[in-house]
């Protein structure tokens, strides 16, 4: 394929992949975005398959590659829960980072390139700066992954002391860059050896080590409600990264995709912070709960339980209705049926709605990608900002396995963890209920004053099967 070609093909790709996020910003042409993404990536991989960059003799081993990660991806889609989704998001963003650490490592290694002064002096920074994102990417794309799978605890660790090592781990990086830039030499010998020869590599590999513990203590400091904003922040990382290595392999598409990524995450992760009424810097810091100033408010009070009858005739007799989703809804699967009973109130006149709170679930968008796949009508599902002075009118609200989002402590206690940040204001109407397997506290670990309420009922009990029961009252 000509150099003509490939380049007309790669605008195409990158027209597309604009098209692929433009289509994603909302819930109406997400479907149509995913295909121009598809469409996309697939004219940009046969692109540089022919583009003479890959020798013919390589060619069997790139379509094995394309097999059998074609077939790794395709069996996990199918096998994958909607509820797995920010886990599996976590662990692709782990394998981009790596991707970009391997890259890097074989560029360091290729003799061939003949750059030299300050062509070389330039490569040679993409391949530390391109190595230095990935591994924090990987390191960082592995622990949120065993935090949002609850492999290990989904508190913050708080080391003594952990700004200063942060900045020790900052100076040390750059100490060990001005070391290499300059300092590679070919190699000779066997493929360990060809690696240690270059004068370059132990301050590279040194910082690659520094970089995977940055990685690993940063995200281990954030707590849980941080999580959708450290997905989001991971995302970004996987972007840049993907920038580094197109700029180490001199391909123009990679740098335009990464940076659409890393672009993208990072004014994600800013619109997170945002609705959180957080500041990014202090999420890297640490995680919620980390600088309260004294100790948050008792929770005292008794519940008032309810059962599915009871709530079927509050929802008969409510003419408002809204509906608050949680990640206990996506663990429960019970937005099949919550859209039923949906269904079933509009068709007796019942005006329902849908808030959505920014952060809800443990990834951005989780509940507007639950709620589309129940084919929930859009125009019923609000954000935040939008419902949450309507809260006044609302007659009944239902709150399915969320926690942290409906938390007053979080507007009226300062020394509460959550102080501060933004919630769906639900106590402010008639009637509250609220789906729960039990007492506990959610993902932040915080308390919720809002289930000892007076207006506040406590219907107990699987999501799903809790909302199978009030339909079955419904329609009886």
């Amino acid at each position: 394929m000509s150099h003509s070609l490939v380049t007309m093909s790669y605008i195409i790709a990158a027209i597309l992949f604009i098209l692929s996020l433009s289509g994603l910003s909302n819930q109406e042409t997400a479907r149509r975005g995913n295909y121009y993404g598809m469409a996309g990536m697939a004219i940009a991989i046969i692109a540089t398959a022919l583009s003479g960059a890959v020798s013919i003799s390589a060619y069997p081993i790139l379509i094995i590659a394309i097999l059998i990660g074609g077939t790794i991806g395709s069996m996990l889609a199918a096998k994958v829960a909607m509820t797995q989704m920010p886990e599996l998001v976590a662990i692709m963003h782990s394998l981009v980072g790596m991707a970009a650490v391997l890259v890097g490592f074989a560029n360091f290694m290729d003799s061939a390139s003949g750059l030299e002064g300050v062509e070389k002096t330039i490569h040679e920074i993409e391949i530390y700066i391109g190595i230095l994102i990935g591994a924090v990417t990987f390191s960082g794309s592995v622990i949120a992954f065993c935090k949002l799978s609850e492999k290990i605890s989904g508190k913050p660790l708080l080391l003594p002391g952990r700004h200063w090592f942060n900045l020790l781990l900052l100076v040390a990086v750059f100490i060990l860059g001005a070391q290499f830039l300059g300092q590679t030499e070919e190699g000779g010998g066997s493929l360990p050896m060809l690696f240690l020869n270059h004068n370059g590599a132990l301050p590279l590999l040194i910082m690659t080590v520094i970089a995977l513990v940055f990685g690993v203590h940063m995200v281990m400091a954030i707590g849980g409600a941080d999580m959708p904003v450290v997905v989001s922040m991971l995302n970004s990382y996987s972007g840049w990264a993907a920038a580094a290595t197109g700029f180490m392999l001199s391909n123009d598409l990679l740098i335009v995709t990464g940076a659409l990524v890393g672009s993208s995450g990072a004014i994600l992760s800013y619109i997170m912070c945002h609705a959180m009424n957080r500041n990014f810097l202090s999420v890297i810091a640490g995680g919620f709960g980390t600088a309260s100033g004294g100790a948050a408010a008792v929770i005292e009070g008794d519940v008032q339980p309810i059962d599915a009858d009871e709530t079927a005739q509050l929802l008969l007799d409510a003419k408002n209705i809204m509906i608050i989703p949680g990640y206990g809804m996506a663990v429960a699967q019970a937005q099949h049926t919550v859209y039923e009973i949906t269904k079933l109130l509009r068709e007796k006149g019942k005006k329902v709605r849908f808030g959505i709170h920014p952060v809800a679930g443990r990834m951005p968008g989780h509940m507007n990608v639950l709620l589309a796949e129940a084919k929930v009508p859009y125009d019923i599902v609000f954000e935040m900002e939008e419902i949450n002075d309507d809260f006044a009118n609302v007659d009944v609200s239902i709150v399915i396995g969320a926690n942290d989002i409906v938390n007053p402590s979080a507007l009226d206690d300062p020394n509460s963890p959550i102080a501060g940040m933004p919630v769906l204001e639900c106590w402010k109407g008639k009637t509250t209920i609220v789906l729960k397997r039990s007492m506990a506290s959610g993902y932040a670990g915080v308390g919720n004053p809002l289930f000892v309420l007076e207006n506040t009922r406590m219907l107990f009990g699987d999501a799903n099967a809790t909302m199978q029961a009030v339909l079955k009252a419904l329609r009886g």
